[in-house]
């Protein structure tokens, strides 16, 4: 890419990030009377349908603020930037004074009323539903650390981040509600935890140096790595979300499935890791992985990346035309027997029924990851690939009311949209401003390396 397309491709990212994402939300989320934030909205955004606070959005609100407060990106004024640090604040608050179980109990809640206090989901009985619930509010403390230089805030995260390792280490968490028997390993804990391990030991950088905190991530952070190269991708670089708990393969749907957006969000997370890491010589292998994610979960015939896909490519299942109602879908994947849905797994039923779905966090971190391996790689592929996402993207996601903007967060598989629960019933920021936020720096880098 010469200067002048760099500088046109900034120039779009920075509206979408001003004038779309941050227009929408900075007059909307912030709750001055009880703290936190508000974002049960609907899909298309247009209605606030409850006040309900999940653990796991409020700590990714924490980090986007605190980092929108120290960007690099030189589209934000020092008034702009404390306000900033001042929203991410709030969010702190609150989260230190509700999310945990108990004041010894270092667990976090999954859901709370508006004022924080702990409310069940129903049908389910653990108030701790998700240990990635816990992960996200150290992601906001490591954040807002950094950004603000807050010891108290890094304390609570540090000891949070040792209390799941406890956890993870025993067997003895919830990842609600995508659970998995203790017969299997998800690729999402390791996934997960090298990027809070890598945010974490920015914080201890500034807070701590001299302490050998440090190092004790960087060694932590080398262990998920490997893990996740050598354990969960496959020797066609195709990472599986699931494999057995000896590390093993996994036959079936469950194990032959992949998730592609997780795969290129945690790619990202791979080469920050390797950078930390000093470990150049992983770039080609990630870069790799990434293209094959790409390959694997593209619609050939819809456009957009599959929420979920076989890891030989296409959809995961062979009956996949009564789910998703749509031509095509009887695409080659593992066949599932008649009644073979009461002896599933959560995470195989949600495969089986979601597969054809498009999500806009998907399609944002592929705009990110893509750009990323063109620049660390300068093969044209991915400069390609950025290409064919931005294109399938920004005519599918973005909101055409003005007076919404943002994304709408879930379509089906032809790209008209949906109302439906992925995850959490909010609508979230995170992905969408996180991605933005990495895309300009990296653009700004370019330009300044053209």
């Amino acid at each position: 890419m010469d200067r002048n397309e760099l500088l046109r491709l900034k120039g779009f990212y920075e509206n979408e990030l001003t004038n779309r994402i941050l227009a929408f939300w900075l007059p909307r989320c912030e709750d001055r009377e009880y703290g936190g934030y508000v974002n049960c909205f609907d899909n298309a955004g247009e209605k606030l349908q409850s006040y309900d606070k999940y653990t796991w959005s409020q700590g990714r609100f924490v980090w986007v603020f605190s980092r929108l407060a120290v960007t690099r990106i030189g589209i934000f004024t020092q008034k702009q930037r404390k306000e900033f640090l001042r929203l991410a604040k709030n969010g702190r608050d609150f989260l230190m004074r509700h999310c945990l179980m108990g004041p010894e109990d270092w667990r976090c809640v999954y859901r709370m009323e508006r004022d924080g206090s702990p409310r069940h989901v129903e049908g389910w009985e653990p108030l701790d539903m998700s240990i990635y619930a816990d992960c996200f509010v150290v992601l906001a403390m490591a954040g807002y650390a950094a950004a603000a230089g807050d010891r108290e805030a890094y304390a609570f995260g540090k000891r949070l981040y040792e209390s799941i390792l406890e956890r993870v280490k025993s067997g003895k968490y919830n990842t609600l509600p995508y659970s998995l028997s203790d017969r299997y390993r998800a690729h999402g804990i390791p996934m997960i935890l090298s990027n809070v391990t890598k945010e974490l030991h920015a914080a201890a950088a500034l807070l701590e140096p001299d302490s050998g905190y440090c190092m004790a991530l960087r060694e932590r952070l080398e262990g998920f790595t490997d893990d996740i190269l050598n354990h969960f991708a496959d020797e066609r670089d195709a990472i599986h979300e699931v494999i057995a708990a000896d590390n093993r393969p996994v036959e079936g749907l469950l194990g032959q499935h992949a998730n592609p957006g997780h795969t290129i969000e945690d790619m990202w997370f791979m080469m920050e890791a390797a950078d930390l890491l000093g470990r150049a010589e992983l770039t080609p292998r990630i870069a790799g992985i990434t293209a094959r994610a790409l390959e694997i979960g593209w619609d050939q015939e819809f456009g957009g990346i599959l929420h979920y896909s076989a890891v030989t490519g296409g959809p995961p299942v062979r009956r996949g035309r009564a789910s998703a109602g749509l031509p095509g879908a009887a695409a080659a994947g593992p066949e599932l027997p008649d009644g073979a849905a009461s002896a599933m797994e959560p995470v195989e039923r949600q495969v089986r029924e979601g597969w054809g779905d498009k999500l806009w966090w998907v399609h944002s971190e592929a705009l990110y990851t893509t750009l990323l391996c063109y620049h660390r790689t300068g093969e044209t592929r991915f400069l390609e690939w950025h290409e064919k996402v931005f294109s399938y993207t920004f005519r599918t996601f973005p909101n055409r009311d003005p007076e919404v903007r943002e994304w709408k967060q879930i379509c089906k598989r032809d790209g008209s949209p949906q109302d439906k629960v992925v995850a959490l019933p909010v609508k979230d920021p995170f992905h969408i401003t996180r991605n933005l936020i990495l895309i300009l720096e990296l653009l700004e880098t370019m330009i300044e390396t053209d």
